[in-house]
């Protein structure tokens, strides 16, 4: 697993990804807005994403998936 590819897809979703405070959604590339609270969970369309657009395999996209949400979560608490 090359870990500097993973960390430019993170980058990338990241960068794609805006935070709507008022409303507490998530805009991401990948999906319809959802609420914040489902950052505990990877939706399936996350791993298909990764999949079709990165060519990434289920343990990278698990990786992608917790970085992205550790990103996220710190955005979100002002981090």
């Amino acid at each position: 697993m090359d870990k500097k590819y993973l960390d430019k897809v993170v980058d990338q979703i990241v960068s794609e990804t805006r935070i709507d405070y008022d409303k507490e959604r998530v805009n991401v590339p990948f999906l319809l807005p959802f609420l914040l609270f489902v950052l505990s969970l990877p939706p399936l369309f996350f791993f298909e994403h990764c999949e079709s657009v990165y060519g990434l395999n289920y343990d990278e996209t698990e990786y992608v998936w917790d970085q992205f949400r550790q990103i996220i979560k710190d955005k979100i608490d002002g981090a």
